[in-house]
């Protein structure tokens, strides 16, 4: 099998005035916690929003590994729907001292472009940054982070860096090189 250099960016807010929110997009978009812990709902989001981008880490995950860590208290899924219809998500980690991890954020293809995702990670940074106001046992939030590769969308840096993160660690490693997986097993990326 062969590799592929990946380059991933590691970014940052420090403090709740960071954050440059996005104007919301037209239309009825809508962003609602799943406070349900569902598997089969993170993974639809999961290998919906990332099959096109060679999201796999979580693909062999089994069904109680998902519900355990989406059981894990302060671990948010916080999820934009268009009419009705799930766009994308971003799923919050808390660790330890005041830090949350956004993991994973992200649109359906069919929804990008059209505005949502700054809306949506504007959203989940401002819930990150008042995660301890759901969690009373989480410790204040004193640092949201997250990282991209250039894996990810073209737009997605770009759109991190206008919602107020600032770079703080750049890597480059050999990955191998899989072809994108798709939402499931033998659908083609869009």
């Amino acid at each position: 099998m062969s590799s592929v250099p990946v380059t991933t960016w590691s970014l940052e807010q420090t403090s709740p005035g960071d954050l440059l929110p996005a104007a919301a997009p037209e239309g009825d978009v809508r962003i609602v916690r799943a406070e349900v812990p569902s598997p089969e709902f993170s993974r639809f989001l999961y290998a919906s929003v990332g099959g096109d981008i060679r999201w796999t880490d979580r693909l062999g995950w089994t069904y109680a590994r998902w519900q355990e860590y989406l059981d894990r208290p302060g671990v948010e899924t916080w999820v934009a729907y268009d009419r009705g219809t799930p766009a994308g998500f971003v799923e919050l980690e808390p660790q330890d001292e005041g830090v949350v991890e956004i993991v994973y954020f992200g649109l359906l293809p069919a929804f990008r472009g059209r505005r949502i995702g700054g809306h949506l990670l504007s959203y989940g940074t401002a819930r990150a940054w008042d995660l301890a106001e759901r969690w009373p046992q989480r410790t204040p939030t004193k640092r949201v982070w997250l990282h991209t590769c250039s894996k990810d969308g073209e737009f997605a840096m770009d759109n991190y860096q206008r919602r107020g993160f600032k770079l703080f660690d750049t890597k480059v490693e050999l990955e191998p090189d899989v072809a994108a997986p798709g939402p499931w097993p033998g659908a083609h990326p869009a």
